[in-house]
């Protein structure tokens, strides 16, 4: 698989595997379909692998863990810190705090048995901790050698500059697809001129630009999509349209929607890297397919009418999570 910079130094595959779903979220999910779809992911050249503290809570980062105890040299790791979460799941609030940063970091290693962490993200901004106190915490982890490499997730181009002050960020992580194009209001502009690579997940819109229903209906157990509100309600069924759009399109191109969405992900820049999220081969498969498809200029503008910003329906998320975006 082709391969991208995200920074001046790490190097990773052009496209990533987001490990949340295998655990959490999206349904209920089998270990051992989710190991097996992260070590035929390996094979196919895709080395880097995204999870966090949160997913679980916590069991993501074990999981993927175990999948790569004796493949730990052939993958990027990525995890995060900040959305915090108690035992029992419940959700504590987004925390920014030194002290935190240095404790979650550890229990991240511990929970993965690594030595070592590839990229570190904060996953969400703390709006009450200066951004230079958390990201003074998190360099102190790459002077002691516990993290290669700093990001941020789902950061403002002010708060980009000022942590990239402290230590230069080698990636910001924030949602980007075909219907959600917030990126292109000035924080990929920042990202450029800073020499920050982005790295896009929901490349797939959590599954809504695809064609298998199971993927957009939300409805198994402990499916949260189900609540979510472009999947919900008359939203539900207006986005279905866009889908329609972009299934005529596939249809011509001898592709599927995934795979058309995917590679419109990957044609926005060399220093764009998704990460769809998958916790079966056979989806893994389809999407590393979608790094083979090419797009003409005109196939690109037709997609992009093909899904009008202004014409997707509903937020990124419920009100309490909006408010955790753009920090």
């Amino acid at each position: 698989m082709e391969r991208r910079f995200l920074g001046h130094e790490l190097e990773v595959s052009a496209q990533g595997l987001g490990c949340m779903g295998m655990s959490e979220f999206y349904g209920v999910g089998d270990d051992a379909e989710s190991i097996a779809t992260i070590h035929e992911a390996i094979d196919h050249g895709v080395n880097l692998l995204d999870t966090a503290d949160m997913y679980g809570p916590f069991t993501n980062e074990e999981l993927v863990g175990r999948a790569i105890r004796d493949r730990r040299d052939e993958v990027v790791l990525a995890t995060k810190f900040g959305n915090q979460r108690g035992e029992d799941g419940a959700f504590l609030g987004v925390n920014g705090k030194p002290d935190y940063v240095r404790r979650a970091c550890d229990d991240s290693l511990r929970r993965l048995g690594v030595d070592v962490i590839d990229l570190y993200y904060q996953h969400r901004v703390d709006r009450t901790v200066p951004i230079e106190e958390t990201w003074g915490a998190m360099k102190s982890l790459v002077e002691t050698g516990k993290v290669r490499h700093l990001g941020i997730s789902e950061a403002s181009s002010a708060t980009l500059e000022r942590a990239h002050a402290v230590h230069p960020i080698a990636a910001l992580q924030s949602e980007y697809s075909l219907w959600t194009r917030d990126p292109e209001d000035g924080v990929l502009d920042t990202c450029r001129r800073l020499g920050i690579g982005f790295v896009a997940y929901s490349p797939l819109g959590r599954g809504f630009l695809t064609t298998e229903s199971s993927n957009r209906d939300g409805t198994a157990a402990k499916d949260y999509r189900k609540n979510h509100p472009r999947f919900s309600g008359e939203a539900f069924e207006q986005n279905l349209l866009l889908v329609a759009n972009l299934e005529a399109i596939a249809a011509d191109k001898g592709c599927t929607v995934a795979q058309l969405a995917l590679a419109w992900v990957l044609a926005q820049g060399q220093d764009v890297v998704p990460i769809p999220g998958t916790k079966r081969r056979k989806w893994l498969r389809e999407n590393i397919a979608a790094s083979s498809l090419s797009l003409s200029a005109d196939e690109l503008v037709a997609l992009e009418a093909a899904v009008p910003r202004d014409a997707v329906v509903g937020d990124r998320y419920h009100a309490a999570g909006m408010t955790t975006i753009n920090g």
